[in-house]
C-alpha cells in the first residue's frame, strides 16, 4: 500500500508542474523549456532553509515560492517580446544555469552529490490539499478576465494587441504566476523525498510537462490533469517491462498526436453543472411524456 501512496504522492507533484506550463503555455501559448529549473529553485531555497536554518513548511515554502517568482520576473522581462521559439531557446540555457550555478555551489547546495537530510514535512494530504488549491486557482485565472485575455494573446498576438490587451503585461504575469508554482512543487518534492538533485530538474522534466499538456489538449486543464495521471501512472505499471516500457511510452504519445492532434479533450472542460443537467435532462423528459399520456 505505501508503494501506491508514494506513487500517487509523485503523480501529485508532477501535477503541480503540469499545471504551472499549462498557465505559461494552455494559456498564453509561450514555449518554455527551462520550467523544471524553478522547480530547483523552490526546491533548493525550500531545503537550504529548512536545513540550515530550521524553518517549518509554510515559511519555507513561502521563500521558495518568492525566490520562483522573482527569478521568473528577471527571465520575463526580457523574453516575453520575443517569438515563441527564443523564448524556449532562453528558457533552456536558463535551465542550464541553474544547474551549474547548484554544482558549483557545493557548499551550500552540496553540488553534484545533491542536498541531503532535508526535513520530511511533504504528506500525501499536503500533496492532496495543494493540488485541489492550485487546481482551484488555475480553474479561476482561467475563467477570468485575465485568463480569456491569455486566451486571445495565444490566438492571434497582433489582434490582441490591437484591441487594447497589454500583451507583455499579460505574458509576464502569467509566467511569473507559473514559476512560483512551479516552485512550489519543488518544495513538495524535496519536503518528500529528502533529497534534491540538480539532475532531477533537467530540461527533460520541462519537456515532459510539455508533452502531457499538449497531449491532454492545449486548451484544457482537464485534459492536462487526466493526462498528467494518466502519462505518470503509465510507467510505473508498465515497470515490468523494463526497456519496453519507454517504447510504449512513446508510442501512446505519438499515436495521439498524429491522430487527434489537438490532445484528448482539446479545449473541452468539465462541469458538474453541465453533469447534473445531462443527468436530469432523461427524467425531466420521461416525466413530461408520463404528464401528456
Amino acid at each position: 500500500m505505501s508503494y501506491y501512496i508514494t506513487v500517487l504522492t509523485n503523480v501529485g507533484i508532477t501535477l503541480v508542474g503540469v499545471l504551472s506550463v499549462f498557465v505559461v503555455t494552455g494559456l498564453t501559448g509561450l514555449f518554455t523549456l527551462g520550467q523544471a529549473s524553478f522547480m530547483a529553485i523552490g526546491a533548493y531555497a525550500a531545503g537550504i532553509l529548512a536545513k540550515m536554518l530550521g524553518w517549518g513548511f509554510i515559511p519555507s515554502a513561502l521563500a521558495a515560492m518568492l525566490a520562483g517568482g522573482f527569478m521568473g520576473l528577471l527571465i520575463a522581462l526580457p523574453t516575453v517580446r520575443l517569438r515563441r521559439d527564443y523564448i524556449a531557446l532562453i528558457t533552456f540555457g536558463f535551465g542550464q544555469a541553474v544547474t551549474s550555478v547548484i554544482n558549483n555551489l557545493s557548499g551550500i547546495t552540496g553540488g553534484a552529490t545533491g542536498l541531503t537530510s532535508i526535513p520530511k514535512y511533504t504528506t500525501p494530504w499536503h500533496v492532496l490539499i495543494s493540488l485541489v488549491i492550485i487546481g482551484a486557482i488555475v480553474w479561476n485565472l482561467k475563467n477570468s478576465r485575465f485568463g480569456r485575455q491569455c486566451v486571445a494573446l495565444k490566438s492571434d498576438e497582433l489582434a490582441a494587441n490591437a484591441m487594447g490587451i497589454n500583451v507583455t503585461r499579460i505574458k509576464t504575469i502569467a509566467f511569473v504566476i507559473a514559476s512560483m508554482l512551479t516552485a512550489y512543487g519543488g518544495v513538495l518534492y524535496a519536503f518528500h523525498t529528502t533529497y534534491a538533485d540538480a539532475k532531477i530538474f533537467t530540461w527533460n522534466r520541462s519537456a515532459e510537462w510539455l508533452i502531457v499538456v499538449f497531449f491532454g489538449g492545449m486548451g484544457s486543464m482537464t485534459g492536462a490533469l487526466l493526462a498528467g495521471i494518466l502519462l505518470g501512472i503509465l510507467p510505473e505499471l508498465l515497470r515490468a517491462t523494463d526497456n519496453l516500457r519507454i517504447i510504449i511510452y512513446c508510442l501512446v504519445v505519438l499515436i495521439t498526436i498524429n491522430f487527434r492532434p489537438q490532445g484528448m479533450l482539446g479545449t473541452y472542460e468539465f462541469s458538474i453543472k453541465r453533469l447534473v443537467a445531462r443527468l436530469r435532462r432523461p427524467s425531466s423528459a420521461g416525466g413530461k411524456g408520463g404528464n401528456a399520456a
